[in-house]
This record gives C-alpha cells, structure tokens and sequence, in this order.
C-alpha cells in the first residue's frame, strides 16, 4: 500500500494513527505528496481527482480517499486486535465523534487559509465565524465528557489529530483553556506510541 501524506495534515495523521493502532504502519509505503487550493499537483489528480491528501493506493490502479474511507479500509484488514470502528450501535457514536474531529479540522483548515490572505481581503467575520465551531464543538466535548471514556476507537483519534491540528497551526490560541475533563482526556491520549510517532513537526 501506498500511501499519499502531508506530515502536516491532520486527516493524514488520523490514517496513520489508525494504521499504528491496527499494527499495520510497516506494510505503508509513506509519500510525501504536495497539494494546494491555489496551485493544482497535476500529476496527482490521476490518484485523487479532488487533488487531496491523504489518498491510499491499494494496488491494481486503485485508490481510496478521503480519510474516513481509508480508515474504515485499514481497520477492516487487521486480522486481531480490538476494531477501532466498532460494530453497531457503539459505531454509531464513533462515527459521530469523527465527524466532529473532522468538522474541527475543516474550521482550523479554514481559519489557516484565511490568515494567510493579504490584509485587504482578509475577513475577521469568517475567520471568528470558524473558531466559533471550533469552540462549539470543544465544548460540546467537554459537556459529553463521558463518550471520551472506554476503549480506544476512530472518533478519538479524529478528535486528537484535529486538538493537535489547532495548536500546532494556533488557529485559535490555547483551544482546551477552560476545558479540564477534554484537557485530561487530551493528555492521555498524546501520549500514546501511535500519536507521539505522528506528531507535526
């Protein structure tokens, strides 16, 4: 398997956490594969025709993306180990968490691109307007603080790479200040092998 990566990305940390959880990172080939909004990879689009990262080649001219697909994919090849997207109804809340992770990335993302705007067209509405999602759902986290707890499954590692995504880019300052039980939970979780191996740098 090949996979297309961004050191940087957080979906694409979010893929390679689950591939370290499920004990399949040495069966990875790592690609480093530059994208942009404003400056099309050509020659990438014959891999993902949405020009994104993270995308997995998984032989046969045949390629998965985006993240959530990937995951789902690696999580079904591990022959032992505890499946990170459980099975229904516990799924359910995983796959939800996951859409919360992911919807922070999207904001952070969102707020990146636009700091990087020239002055004149920089807009503070929309780039308050992002960090108010990301607030909103940190403290939706922290009111639900118990769906943090039990085993280990694909809504927190989302959930982590997207907390790491904001401080490592600071899209909106100290982002768990006034969040203990998410702070705690955060805590515990970067410490894990497969989160200290994919850490930004």
């Amino acid at each position: 398997m090949k996979l297309h990566y961004s050191p940087l990305s957080p979906y694409a940390r979010k893929v390679l956490v689950v591939a370290h959880e499920r004990g399949l990172a040495d069966r990875i080939e790592l690609v480093q594969t530059a994208v942009s909004p404003t400056q099309p990879n050509e020659g990438y689009f014959v891999t993902n025709p949405l020009g994104k990262v993270p995308a997995l080649e998984i032989g046969g001219g045949e390629a998965l993306f985006d993240s959530r697909v990937i995951v789902a994919y690696l999580d079904s090849l591990a022959a032992s180990g505890p499946h990170l997207i459980p099975p229904a109804p516990a799924r359910w809340a995983a796959e939800r968490m996951q859409a919360l992770g992911d919807g922070i990335c999207d904001a952070a993302l969102l707020v990146r691109y636009e700091t990087l705007r020239a002055e004149p067209t920089k807009s503070q509405d929309w780039i308050a307007g992002q960090r108010r999602k990301i607030f909103q759902s940190l403290d939706h986290l922290e009111a639900h603080a118990a769906q943090l707890e039990g085993p280990l499954h694909v809504g927190h590692i989302a959930v982590g790479a997207a907390i790491g995504y904001c401080y490592f880019r600071d899209v909106a300052g100290d982002v768990l200040a006034g969040r203990p039980a998410v702070t705690a939970w955060y805590q515990t979780l970067s410490a894990r092998p497969s989160m200290v191996a994919t850490k930004p740098a």
